[in-house]
């Protein structure tokens, strides 16, 4: 299936991360135009020369997702470079830190819902005037199976999660009556780096990797593993496509499991 991804600007952010590699590869490999953003251009420089991409296809900007101007510039970095912005994938995400109720902070859930919530709501507020002037384009959040799934000890993280599911849900309804389509992935434990982050919050050193997958992904239906981050990418590249253009405000389960009941 040609998704018609071709010379596509596409903007990223959290392009360095697991996931978000996987992303931006895979917008390349569709011949799409991409800008992304990292936390550092150390890890900029370590991922260039990793992507096969033609000269002038890749963009690459650090910028703070906690700060406001920080994407405002991103969004007009990424407009300056290519032209035009068809595409924007949310994608920098915090995973938070596990603490029951009674030992939660109200720094801890601020820091959360910046990069979860907030930062997602300000770059869509930064790229929709031009996505509305040109009545077409996508929006794509990677959001997580966590808006569906609440766990004890996790409330940080999952509240950021429905919130998010929530705020791309109204855009949804907002941008779809002139022509952009507004959905979200939810992917459930995916084999990155911040995966292990979260094995090592929960489990310490009581647990092996494998154990704590088994643990993990144990309940799912088919594989019981984590996703790869090029499955997520997968359903990321189909939702950003005209392909799916009649579909909007939907969360996209990657996780294995049966969501009849989400």
């Amino acid at each position: 299936m040609d998704l018609k991804l071709k010379d596509k600007v596409v903007l990223v952010t959290g392009g360095t991360g697991g996931i978000g590699t996987a992303i931006v590869k895979g917008f390349l490999a569709e011949g799409a135009k991409v800008a992304f953003s990292s936390t550092s251009q150390a890890k900029i420089d370590a991922l260039l020369p990793t992507l096969d991409a033609a000269e002038g296809q890749v963009a690459a900007f650090v910028a703070d997702m906690n700060k406001e101007e920080d994407i405002r510039n991103l969004v007009e970095g990424a407009k300056a470079k290519f032209g035009t912005l068809d595409i924007i994938v949310p994608n920098a995400g915090y995973e938070g830190k596990a603490h029951p109720v009674q030992d939660m902070t109200l720094d801890l859930f601020e820091k959360t819902y910046m990069l979860n919530v907030f930062a997602v709501m300000l770059i869509m507020k930064y790229a929709a005037p031009t996505l509305i002037e040109k009545k077409s384009g996508a929006v794509v959040v990677v959001a997580s199976a966590a808006a569906y799934e609440p766990t004890a000890g996790n409330s940080a993280y999952v509240s950021s999660k429905y919130a998010v599911a929530g705020l791309t849900k109204c855009v949804a309804l907002e941008l779809g009556p002139v022509g952009v389509h507004v959905n979200y992935v939810c992917p459930g434990p995916v084999d990155t780096p911040m995966m292990l982050r979260i094995e090592k919050d929960f489990f310490g050193d009581s647990m092996t990797h494998e154990q704590a997958m088994a643990m993990l992904a144990g309940n799912y239906a088919m594989d019981k593993r984590y996703a790869t981050p090029e499955e997520v990418a997968n359903a990321v590249l189909y939702l950003a496509s005209d392909v799916s253009a009649h579909t909007a405000g939907m969360g996209m389960h990657v996780d294995s499991k049966v969501s009849a009941t989400s």
